[in-house]
């Protein structure tokens, strides 16, 4: 082994300097919010994975969507080394995802070593990979985009190895490979189709049979591992792998999330870019030297592998694998926009073409070095090399730590602030650290409970996580900067007076930190004024000196950290607005309500400045789209005169049936309450009415946070829950903390009526039952009624067996046990109306024999319990008979366990 590695001291040296590097640099970049949904991500997958979270498949997309695989490699070694802290979970994370990083770059310069058997060259591919300034950065905080560029650079490493040995164990373990790879990110097909088109060439030029019959089982080989390595490494998968990896596939092509960036001066939304917004992104962010010599290195590829013959080019190993290069850089350019897909945050979802391209640029280089062919010009170019590595070099240390805003000199980098009004130059949280270590250093003492922290919806406590322990318990202590905000600089920075302190790169400003106005006195003064009756706003608009005051109360945390303002301004002279707006007839300006307000004494106050030059029009808008408090209070009028409530809440709210939506309504109201969101699940009469992947389920559920479809007015807090287009038949509504708790639930029926006129048809004859419920037979169908009847008499789960006349009428996985087991929950299958409760359960379609039925408590047991003798063909008989009846009285525990779980009301 020592004398294996013995030749590449230069690489290990090498990796070994950039390991002492970041170990140095670790503690340097900050979280971004994707990391803790990356956490959720892998506790909520392997639970899944033991059995202990039913409920991940109908978690969201962003969850069940995306593979837990590099998640679970830190999970698990934080739980090895018994990490706990925030601090240090990040900084273990960072470390891995480093690694990664590192691990790839030796990967390079190994297969550089084989496709040329050049040291130097494996070092200079080497560093060119490992010295990109934006991927620099990344490889700290970015555990998404990082660890797919380290496997793909892995998996060209053994196709480079599988088709040079040729035989079913490479190319086996190359499928494993890029299955890992597709699991990471959806892109990864890129190498599951490039390998079988490279093995059907070898079978078209094969000169025997002997050859085709290895092309076609090192082929499926391939196939056969690829797909059980992505299936057995993605749970969601694994309940219905072709329905899912449909879902997967045409969920993550086209993704959901949108998002609105600066891109040569103009906005778009993320699903809207034009198709050079990666090729110039790639351009404009990478090395000069690099793109140059990646370009030659194309070029030699396609006209100087292929020109002088195509046929003997496709026939060689050695040059197809260059061409293989060539087609992994160009699809991972082109796929994104040919198939219209979402990309956002500049090219960080193709990082991974970084892979094959510092290898087509070793290409370039060596091409370069032969057509000069003297020793000393070859030297030269080398040596260019070399001084692209230390301008490099350079530009990272002089940006450090935001190297993920690097830009290159194909763009205008020396006039302050241009590149800000024409890119958005900090997608990542990673500069809002070092606000945080500015406001410590400056001695801000703050003085509420919550800091405003633009774009970003986490608690204060989770953006400055990455702080030493004792800055995070010196912010703790003072609480938050009420002061002060800190927002992204993709917008004009404010003027000097309220702008406290700036981070920039070329002269941009990346991130700023604002001085608030004094809030107090904006609403003081609003207390004098009428606000505008213009706009139906889930605030009040008032215009003052130079400023637009934005009141509501009452008010909760979450509005401020959540709802965006909207401000467009139609100057009375076009000639004022920016030149970069180009032509536009207002100008638009984008902010969190946090950004310029605050929450004091139950009222959000927020004062945003105008712009300095006259104005003609002023429109306001926000988002996401709120509620209007009159738009609340009129709902709950109508849902209140339609109905009586359907349910209640341990706080005293009260659920309605609306049009088409369920009306929360609680009086008075907390509006910290409004913190919990709620959780819906809609059971519909018809399964097939729901989406493919949640049939099997028979259940639907949502999720829905209150400032979003809620509204408080006076002590008043309301909130529309919208239902599902088709029939829902039931619901299970409730309240989720953080923790994943249930702070309530309550369940109910939507179609009582149902359930009412099969209580009345059953309660004209005599019941053949008689249990804590009456249990009646009618229409091939149980019939339980109850009157009177409280909602606690529901809520323990109802237990039905059944037993046929013939067992081989049962299911063949019931024959053995000799009876079906039909149990039910109550508010499935009944409804309570009028103070009466019925429930109605269709028997089999075999002639059934007797059937077992009662109630009962899990880890307590029955709390009551019949047996009836049936007896019929075809279905039930028109008789029945008891034969055993056993109900335990009000005293005995399953009785008592009942009435302590009201529906809901814990």
């Amino acid at each position: 082994m020592r004398g294996a590695l013995a030749p590449h001291w230069g690489a290990l040296l090498a990796v070994a300097l950039f390991l002492i590097a970041g170990l140095a640099l670790l503690d340097d970049y900050g979280a971004i919010y994707d990391e803790f949904g990356d956490a959720q991500r892998s506790r909520e997958a392997w639970a899944f994975v033991v059995g202990a979270n039913n409920g991940f498949v109908d978690a969201p997309f962003y969850i069940r969507l995306y593979s837990p695989l590099f998640d679970w490699m830190s999970l698990f070694a934080k739980r090895s080394f018994g990490l706990e802290e925030a601090r240090s979970l990040h900084l273990f994370t960072h470390l891995i995802t480093h690694l990664s990083f590192l691990a790839a770059g030796l990967f390079a310069y190994m297969l550089t070593f084989r496709l040329f058997g050049s040291r130097i060259l494996g070092l200079f591919v080497l560093a060119l990979f490992l010295l990109h300034p934006r991927l620099y950065a990344h490889a700290f905080f970015n555990s998404k985009d990082i660890p797919f560029l380290a496997m793909f650079m892995i998996a060209l490493f053994l196709a480079h190895r599988a088709f040079k040995r040729d035989n079913v164990a490479t190319f086996a373990l190359l499928g494993a490979a890029v299955g890992i790879l597709v699991n990471l990110r959806v892109m990864g097909l890129i190498l599951v189709a490039a390998v079988p088109a490279m093995r059907a060439l070898d079978c078209a030029f094969a000169s025997n049979w002997r050859e085709r019959k290895r092309a076609v089982l090192t082929t499926g080989a391939f196939g056969l591992a690829c797909g059980l390595a992505a299936f057995a490494l993605f749970p969601y998968l694994w309940g219905d792998p072709i329905g899912r990896a449909v879902e997967w596939w045409t969920t993550l092509s086209s993704h959901p999330y949108i998002e609105f960036e600066q891109f040569m001066g103009r906005t778009y939304a993320s699903s809207k870019f034009p198709a050079e917004y990666l090729p110039i992104w790639f351009s404009i962010t990478s090395p000069p030297f690099a793109l140059l010599l990646g370009g030659v290195g194309i070029v030699a590829a396609l006209i100087v592998g292929g020109a002088k013959s195509p046929r003997r080019a496709l026939g060689n190993t050695r040059l197809r694998f260059r061409f293989m290069l060539v087609g992994c850089f160009a699809l991972s350019i082109a796929a994104p926009a040919l198939l219209e897909g979402n990309f956002y945050h500049g090219w960080r979802h193709i990082y991974f073409a970084w892979a094959p391209f510092t290898l087509l640029a070793a290409f370039g280089l060596r091409g370069l070095a032969d057509a000069l062919g003297r020793r000393g010009l070859r030297a030269a170019v080398y040596g260019a090399a070399g001084a692209g590595f230390a301008a490099a070099l350079i530009a990272m240390g002089l940006i450090h730590p935001n190297q993920q805003s690097f830009f290159n000199f194909l763009v205008d980098r020396v006039t302050p602030e241009h590149l800000r009004t024409q890119y958005t130059m900090e997608f990542w949280d990673n500069t809002r650290r070092q606000a945080f270590e500015w406001l410590l250093r400056s001695g801000v003492v703050p003085a509420e409970d919550r800091i405003s922290v633009s774009g970003s919806h986490a608690p204060y406590d989770l953006v400055w996580s990455m702080l030493p322990d004792e800055d995070q318990m010196r912010l703790k202590q003072s609480q938050s900067l009420n002061a002060f905000a800190i927002r992204k600089g993709n917008r004009e920075p404010e003027p000097r007076d309220l702008s406290a302190h700036r981070i920039q790169v070329y002269g941009n400003t990346l991130l700023e930190v604002i001085r608030k106005p004094d809030l107090q006195g904006v609403y003081e003064t609003t207390l004098g004024l009428d606000p505008d009756p213009g706009i139906d706003a889930p605030f009040d608009v008032y215009a003052l000196d130079g400023a637009l005051a934005l009141v509501t109360e009452p008010c909760a945390p979450s509005f401020i950290e959540n709802v965006g303002i909207i401000l467009k301004t139609t100057p009375v002279d076009q000639n004022d607005l920016p030149s970069w707006r180009e032509g536009k007839p207002d100008e638009e300006r984008y902010a969190q309500f946090g950004e310029y307000g605050a929450l004091f004494d139950g009222k959000c106050v927020a004062s945003i400045p105008l712009p300095a030059y006259p104005i003609a029009d002023i429109r306001v808008g926000w988002w996401p789209e709120l509620l209007p408090p009159a738009e609340a209070r009129d709902a709950v009028r109508r849902a209140q005169e339609k109905a009586p409530p359907l349910a209640r809440s341990p706080s005293g709210g009260h659920l309605h049936l609306g049009e088409g939506a369920l009306v929360y309504v609680e009086e008075p109201c907390d509006p910290l309450d409004t913190e919990i969101p709620f959780a819906l699940v809609a059971f519909p009469e018809d399964a097939s009415d729901l989406p493919a992947g949640r049939r099997a389920r028979g259940y639907e559920r949502f999720e829905f946070e209150f400032y979003r479809i809620g509204a408080l007015y006076e002590e008043t807090c309301a909130a529309i829950l919208p239902l599902p287009a088709y029939a829902v038949e039931a619901v299970r509504i409730g309240r989720i903390r953080e923790d994943g708790s249930a702070a309530w639930t309550a369940a109910f029926s939507l179609r009582p009526e149902r359930h009412q006129a099969a209580y009345a048809s059953a309660a004209s004859g005599e019941p053949v039952a008689r249990g804590a419920f009456d249990v009646y037979l009618s229409d091939g169908a149980l019939v339980y009624a109850k009157e009177p009847c409280e909602p606690g008499d529901t809520e323990a789960r109802f237990f039905l067996h059944v037993a046929p006349e013939r067992v081989g009428d049962l299911p063949e996985g019931r024959r053995e046990l000799g009876f079906d087991n039909l149990d039910f929950d109550f508010f499935r299958r009944g409804a309570l109306f009028d103070g009466s409760c019925a429930a109605r359960i269709p028997l089999p379609d075999y002639s059934v024999a007797s059937v077992r039925t009662g109630q009962y408590v899990s880890g307590v047991g029955e709390i009551w319990s019949v047996e009836v003798e049936v007896g019929g063909v075809g279905g039930v008989g028109d008789g029945g008979r008891i034969r055993d009846s056993r109900l335990r009285g009000n005293d005995g525990p399953g009785a008592e366990r009942a009435r302590l779980t009201v529906a809901g009301v814990q």
